[in-house]
């Protein structure tokens, strides 16, 4: 079988073992999916993220350790000779919503979001191409620059009932869901070209990722004013000449491994020089940051990818540890009164990512603090947007988060880091939601 992503680190897993239960083909792939032993971890309600879809609905075959074992049976030949185009399979991953929750939260540690992309490229190979939504949904970063012009049009299918419902019909968008809206600027377009801050502070290297640069710079903007504020020589990491500098994440979670490939090759080709440096990389939507440290492994991008993941910190992560290390200059003024309600991404949970996020709040006086405790907000990138996972989507945010929210006060801050859970709370709860990274530069000492 020829496998998309690189599946060597499972090379030697069960090997020995008689009980592994490794599928019949599939190699290093196969052994992915027989990580999962069915101890049923993934079917549970209580604390942590996993599993999102086994919470909304409570059903096993929507659950981790159902994927895992259609996917074995897949590979053992019981649902045909092309299984990656059969009913099986696309039912038992059709819910996943790629939180990573299993790869933390499971005694084992599957990764059943790194298999559902595998399983997804090899059906898009099995049946000779890509869906046009998913093509469009993938390529999100080289349409985002063009997205502003495109915002009257977005009024008015919201407006326009009709239009949503067309346009559900041509493209498979969900006609409830708003969409995202162009930024009137981009961060990168309007951001000096040389470093700034301290000419004698900290050489740090910030990444503006595409959801960032062109539909929040204002998070990009309180990043940077937070960063200078703390004395560091900031600079920003910029694409090659008429290029652009992308994760690659929206084609890997549609499935196109190779066009993730290609970003990610070019993500570390620029962020190579600073890291040699000694720099750190310093992001802030998780979903993006966060792939420099798992995915990228998994793609093969050459010597220099540990070195890259290892220098990559969300800007909460880099706070934090600068605090414990004393080195943390950041002077914040009395928040008395204030209150902050904070939605933790799935890939920051899923990553550890929260308690340094607690810790760097915990230094603004006088603000009270509430994280909500939930699972999935329900967006999870594009999952939210399409139309047959429209009200799955909904299902999964009011299982906590959206009543949570409602029930803030309505003078709250309402914190939530990643771009998609923004969204799902302006659609779900009618409020405005924002980056930890503005409340920070709000709170910052005259």
């Amino acid at each position: 079988m020829d496998t998309q992503l690189d599946w060597s680190a499972y090379d030697s897993y069960g090997d020995g073992d008689a009980y592994a239960a490794l599928p019949a083909t599939g190699g290093a792939f196969g052994k992915a999916a027989a990580v999962c032993i069915g101890n049923r971890q993934c079917q549970r309600s209580e604390k942590g993220v996993m599993c999102p879809s086994f919470r909304a609905t409570g059903d096993e075959a929507h659950s981790t350790r159902h994927r895992a074992a259609t996917l074995k049976a897949a590979l053992n030949g019981e649902y045909g000779d092309k299984p990656f185009v059969g009913p099986e399979l696309e039912a038992a991953m059709d819910l996943c919503v790629g939180c990573k929750g299993c790869k933390r939260e499971c005694p084992n540690g599957v990764d059943m979001a790194l298999l559902r992309v595998e399983t997804m490229a090899q059906r898009w190979l099995a049946q000779g191409g890509v869906p046009l939504r998913e093509r469009i949904l993938a390529n999100l970063p080289q349409l985002a620059p063009w997205m502003a012009a495109l915002n009257g049009l977005m009024r008015l299918r919201e407006k326009l009932p009709f239009v949503a419902q067309l346009a559900e019909k041509l493209f498979g968008i969900a006609a409830q869901r708003s969409l995202p809206k162009g930024a009137a600027w981009s961060f990168l377009g309007t951001a000096p070209h040389e470093a700034v801050g301290d000419t004698e502070g900290r050489e740090v290297v910030l990444l503006v990722d595409t959801f960032s640069n062109h539909f929040d710079p204002e998070t990009a903007q309180a990043a940077l004013d937070v960063l200078v504020a703390g004395g560091y020589r900031v600079h920003i990491a910029r694409p090659p000449a008429g290029q652009r500098l992308c994760c690659g994440r929206t084609y890997l979670s549609q499935g196109l491994v190779a066009e993730a490939r290609a970003e990610a090759l070019r993500m570390v080709e620029t962020l190579w020089p600073y890291v040699e440096q000694g720099m750190p990389v310093i992001g802030l939507e998780p979903s993006c940051l966060l792939m420099l440290r798992d995915e990228y492994y998994a793609l093969g991008l050459g010597a220099n990818t540990a070195a890259v993941a290892k220098a990559a910190l969300l800007l909460e992560e880099f706070l934090a540890r600068e605090h414990d290390a004393k080195r943390l200059k950041l002077d914040f003024q009395s928040m008395d009164g204030a209150q902050a309600v904070i939605h933790g991404h799935c890939h920051q949970k899923a990553f550890g990512a929260l308690k340094p996020l607690r810790k760097v709040l915990g230094l603004i006086p006088e603000l009270k603090v509430e994280f909500i405790e939930s699972s999935c907000c329900g967006m999870a990138g594009s999952f939210g947007l399409e139309a047959e996972h429209y009200a799955m989507s909904m299902k999964m945010g009011e299982l906590s988060l959206l009543p949570a929210v409602r029930a803030a006060a309505p003078e709250a801050w309402v914190v939530a880091n990643g771009s998609s859970c923004r969204h799902q709370i302006r659609d779900g709860a009618d409020r405005d939601s924002v980056h930890f990274a503005r409340l920070l530069k709000s709170a910052l000492a005259a």
